[in-house]
This record gives C-alpha cells, structure tokens and sequence, in this order.
C-alpha cells in the first residue's frame, strides 16, 4: 500500500470517532445536575448574607475575563493551524515571522492589563469586605481546635449592665483591644463548646450549631487553641484563616433564615475532615431566646479563646485592617 493510501486510511477510524467525542463532550458539560437557575451562579450556591453577592460577582467577573481570553487563544490557535496547514501552503516549513514589535508588545501590555483591572476589582470588594470599622450588632468569638469549633456568644444576655465585663475576661485575654472595646457593656457571655460526635437536632448534621440573628450584623472574631485552621460557612461565600497568636475578623448580615453547613478549610491534622459545624439563622427573636436559654442550662460565661499574646502583638494593628 502507498503511503498515501496509509494515511488516509488511518484517518478514517478518527473521523468517524469524532462526532462521538463531541457528543461525550456535551454530555459532560451539559449532566451535571444543575438547573438553569443554577448556571448563573457558575458553581457557587445560592448566596444567604448581603455582603455574598459581591463576592459572587466577582467570582462571576473573573470567569467571565477567563472566558474572553480562552476564546481569544482558541481562536488564534485554530486559525493559525487551520491557515497554516502543511497541505493548504504545499511547503515543509511556512514562511516564519520574528521580532515582530507590535505583536511582542500586544502579547506583553494585554496581560498586564488583564492582572491589572482584576487586581482593581479584588482590591476594591476586599476592602469593604474586611472592612471592621463600625460598631457591630453581634459579636461572635469563634475558636477553632482539634477536633471541632467553640462559639463564644458576647452579649449582655440578661440586659444587666452590671453583670459582666466580657473586655477583662481572663478566656477572651487573647483578643486585642481594638475588637474588645465593641463589646457590649455588661456582656456576661454564653458559649457552646462543640465536639466531633455533635449533630444538629433537625437536620443530623454533624457538628455543633451557631446561632445567628436575620438582618442584623455580626462580627466574627476567629481565634485558634492550637494549630491553622479555617472558618468557611458555604453559603456565606466567605472563610478566613483562624491562626493561633492571631486574630483575624470579619462581619456578615444574614439575610436568610435556615440552617447551613459549614467546615474547616484548612488541613489542620489528623481529624481536619470532622471539624464540621451548622449555621442556623433565625429570627432576632428567637436568636434572643436561644441565648437565655443557653445561660438557662448554664453555659454562661466563655470557653478560653486561644493562645495569649503579648500586648505589642496583640494590638499592633489596627482595627481596619
């Protein structure tokens, strides 16, 4: 057999495979469970606090920069293969092109922009999303430890400004000053301290619950006993680092009633995939209630935060960063 008649009777087997290849391929991009309503949100979950959707635009910006670009460099490579092709010049090796200056410049100043304007856009969303400034309406000290999560309530639960002072606790030593002078007057505290072998009573979800308040503000001050771990609600589109020997902050507003999962984000050891946790977001009024009846079965006061600092540590930052 000539070589011609070789090759293309090698190419007939690929011809024929290659409607079945696309028709795999659009299986897979098309079966994966998600709804039309879904496919805006390109993988993220529906989002359940008000400052989620910036976060999610962004995320959406960012695929759809990613987009624009592959299907820049698809097409170029496409129309170089297909406009270049050995058969179609009828030469061995095309005419080559160097140093071509417009072109060295066009590939250099477009990814520079490219970095540039999503630099902007991450700079700007983390700024007011880590922005602490204002006084908030809740504030929650989350520890992390192995094997599971605390959550230290601040508040002044009995409404006696009298019959606590949560900024001289000896527990909540370890948070600057810059967050514990937030606390309210007269905050006394109730804590739940988890374990691995907790379950949510209405859903069996492992873990111990946070109870937080709808359309009310609440900080999150992350504090660790012992290792790096990570405090990540899921629908709330947002974790940080929870670092021992420092204390990282960050505030949301429920605006979703429900009970969500949430989960360490960081490899903290051993047991890192039991540290799972429940957010139930409730009315203020039964967040209210939850807390009295917490101090009720006498988990009042607070669990130890963390690791103590030393006073420059401690409070060299300040409080928007």
């Amino acid at each position: 057999m000539s070589p011609n008649g070789s090759d293309r009777s090698s190419r007939r087997p690929m011809r024929r495979k290659l409607p079945q290849v696309l028709t795999a391929g659009l299986i897979l991009a098309t079966a994966t469970g998600c709804s039309y309503k879904d496919f805006p949100r390109l993988g993220m979950p529906t989002p359940t606090t008000e400052e989620a959707p910036r976060i999610l635009s962004l995320w959406q910006g960012s695929w759809a920069a990613a987009l624009a670009v592959g299907v820049l460099v698809w097409g170029l490579i496409l129309w170089s293969a297909f406009f270049h092709r050995r058969s179609r010049h009828k030469i061995e090796v095309p005419r080559q092109t160097r140093y071509n200056m417009p072109l060295e410049t066009l590939y250099t100043v477009v990814p520079l922009l490219i970095v540039s304007v999503l630099f902007y856009f991450v700079a700007r969303d983390e700024s007011k999303l880590m922005d602490v400034s204002d006084k908030p309406a809740h504030t929650v000290n989350v520890v992390g430890y192995q094997w599971s999560w605390g959550f230290n309530y601040i508040e002044n639960v009995d409404g006696n400004d009298s019959t606590g002072d949560a900024a001289k606790s000896k527990e909540l030593k370890a948070i600057p000053d810059r967050f514990a002078e937030d606390f309210p007057k007269g905050a006394e505290g109730v804590y739940i301290a988890g374990t691995p072998a907790d379950r949510n009573p209405q859903t069996g979800n492992p873990g111990p619950t946070l109870w937080l308040p709808k359309g009310e503000k609440v900080r999150f001050v992350l504090t660790s006993r012992d290792v790096i771990h990570s405090f990540w609600v899921v629908p709330f589109l947002m974790k940080q680092d929870v670092i021992p020997g420092h204390t990282n902050a960050f505030e949301v507003t429920p605006n979703k009633e429900g009970t969500f999962l949430g989960k360490c984000a960081e490899l903290c050891g051993v047991d890192h995939s039991r540290m799972l946790f429940n957010v139930k977001v409730v009315s203020p009024e039964r967040y209210e209630a939850h807390l009295k009846q917490l101090a009720k079965d006498g988990q009042t006061g607070y669990i130890p935060a963390g690791i103590e600092q030393s006073g420059h540590e401690k409070n060299r930052e300040t409080k928007n960063l």
